[in-house]
């Protein structure tokens, strides 16, 4: 099972990936985790990443799906996977397809959280971050009790850059540029699944579950 958790920044996409791979037993792929480990164990692919980071370069997709594949064959993927950050662009995607298509394998399910574009932008621009630990508060959703101060540890409250409305707006319109093409690819090749995801966390939780359950094959008969 090949999933592709596609949503913009403050859909909540990312509250969802790990407790969704959990529930179904499936490896949540995140492609920011997955760069990480790399560089850090000094992997070939690591390696190889690094020495385009070096350069002031992106790193090609052919390395990245090669990291996809590479975290696909470990024993705790061999269910499934959730691809969470990738594919970011039109070309990828197809990259990924290709790839996938010499295993015998192709993406099952792309769930497409959809928040709209003022409901993204009231999230993304109230969120403030504790300094001491980065506990996540929001003005609206989910406020400290002392304004300016994390509940937990008492440290002082700010903001982040990219979340400053300014920022966030510009953060969600090259996302839509990037992402638009992805999300119009997945829907030709009939996976795509709009999940709205302005009903409560629980209810995202749910229709996500049951979407990817649609298009899981049942087993095979006695």
């Amino acid at each position: 099972m090949i999933v592709v958790l596609l949503g913009a920044p403050g859909s909540g996409k990312g509250t969802q990936g790990v407790p969704l791979g959990d529930h179904l037993h499936l490896a949540h792929v995140a492609s920011g985790d997955m760069f990480r480990e790399h560089l850090k164990a000094g992997s070939k692919l690591g390696q190889l990443a690094q020495s385009y980071m070096n350069r002031g370069l992106l790193v090609p997709d052919d390395v990245t799906i090669r990291m996809v594949l590479e975290r696909m064959s470990r024993p705790d993927a061999q269910g499934g996977v959730i691809l969470d950050g990738f594919p970011r662009t039109l070309a990828q995607a197809e990259a990924l397809d290709e790839a996938l298509a010499q295993q015998g394998e192709g993406v099952d399910v792309a769930p497409y959280v959809v928040v709209s574009t003022e409901e993204l932008l009231r999230r993304l621009s109230g969120r403030w971050v504790c300094r001491a630990a980065g506990h996540s508060w929001h003005t609206v959703s989910n406020p400290p009790k002392q304004p300016g101060v994390c509940d937990f540890d008492g440290s002082e409250l700010y903001q982040r850059e990219d979340d400053s409305p300014e920022v966030a707006g510009k953060r969600l319109q090259v996302y839509f540029e990037q992402t638009a093409p992805v999300v119009d690819y997945y829907r030709g090749r009939g996976v795509l699944a709009e999940i709205d995801g302005e009903q409560s966390i629980d209810g995202v939780f749910k229709a996500l579950v049951d979407a990817i359950h649609s298009r899981q094959e049942p087993p095979a008969a006695a």
